[in-house]
């Protein structure tokens, strides 16, 4: 069997559609790069180019990010040529239910990309990267040793608190305490104590069924607007918070997005918020650096760079730390008789 395998010279037909991607993780959250194959996409602005790859290619976010070529908490990137002058590329971000607005987890590994395929070059070992995203530009740093990129720092959009202190009726579970805050994207932000939750990976059906609960109950009654773009207002997601497992880092969270995602790391722009909260709570200084468990027990760190605002909104510039790495390289086909060649979702 051995010898006729590597005699195989299959080659598909000329008339599929033929994709490739780079697959990485950063803090075990998978991130699918989409590197060839990608039609032109349209659009002056990053936004403008999202939206129209959402109405007319969403077609290859359902063939790579769901199954068969996929699965429910699968999450991709779509790279494309800068918007501003000063930018080295732009990214759409891709998930179960469609596109989102901001992703830590995917700019640390983009960065890590880039400059160690050479994609973008860059001198010395804390070269600085700066893109596009739906929320406005991300300047990252990364730190390399012999070539190899260890760390990626980001310097996040503005983050601040919308509301504070509020609660909702939550049907099937009651009145549930939450604050919103943002940090590239909106999310609701509660105790997991309360629940009686650890945030343990063996309570991640729970998670994602009281997540989405949460979600769902926080839209019907708050109304969740970005002070400069219609395209960014809404809630993304519900992030848990409770107690870190180490002694040595400040607490742990886990984040339910999109439709019933869960986040592996500890969520670069769920951290921003999170130390948004924690400023407007006067619970971290200027300066100071916090480090959070994800619910795999990978770790982001996030401290407060600077203060500013933003539109109506007292907002802090954060900075997030965290550490990427390659997982595969991979080729897809679209048959255009294969009956499930967009993909399908059992979640």
């Amino acid at each position: 069997m051995i010898k006729k395998l590597k005699r195989m010279n299959w080659r598909p037909p000329s008339h599929w559609q033929k994709m490739t991607a780079i697959d990485m993780h950063t803090g075990g959250e998978p991130l699918r790069i989409m590197i060839k194959g990608i039609p032109e996409i349209q659009g002056d602005t990053i936004l403008e180019k999202r939206r129209y790859f959402r109405e007319h290619m969403d077609y290859i976010r359902k063939t790579v990010i769901w199954e068969p070529r996929g699965h429910s908490d699968m999450y991709g990137a779509i790279i494309t040529e800068p918007c501003s002058n000063d930018s080295d590329f732009g990214v759409i971000f891709m998930h179960n239910d469609g596109y989102s607005t901001m992703c830590g987890h995917a700019v640390i590994a983009l960065t890590k990309f880039v400059l160690e395929t050479k994609l973008i070059w860059k001198r010395g070992n804390k070269p600085v990267i700066r893109i596009d995203a739906p929320p406005g530009q991300i300047i990252s740093t990364a730190r390399k040793d012999q070539g190899v990129v260890t760390s990626v720092s980001f310097r996040n959009v503005p983050s601040f608190v919308l509301y504070k202190d509020q609660h909702v009726q939550v049907p099937g579970i009651g009145r549930v305490s939450y604050d919103v805050a943002y940090g590239g994207a909106f999310y609701a932000i509660v105790d997991a104590a309360k629940f009686g939750l650890t945030l343990n990976a063996s309570e991640i059906d729970r998670l994602i069924d009281l997540g989405m609960r949460i979600k769902k109950s926080v839209n019907h009654v708050k109304k969740i607007v970005h002070p400069f773009e219609e395209d960014l207002s809404f809630l993304y997601g519900t992030i848990f918070t409770g107690k870190a497992y180490s002694r040595a880092r400040h607490s742990r969270n886990v984040c339910i997005f999109a439709n019933g995602e869960v986040d592996r790391s500890a969520t670069g722009s769920g951290v921003s918020a999170r130390a948004a909260l924690l400023q407007a709570r006067g619970e971290l200084r200027m300066g100071e650096r916090i480090a959070i468990e994800s619910i795999v027990d990978s770790v982001m760190e996030v401290e407060m760079a600077g203060l500013t605002t933003f539109g109506p909104h007292k907002a802090i510039i954060p900075q997030v730390t965290g550490t990427a790495h390659f997982t595969g390289i991979s080729t897809y086909y679209i048959d255009p008789d294969d009956p499930f060649r967009e993909g399908f979702i059992l979640r």
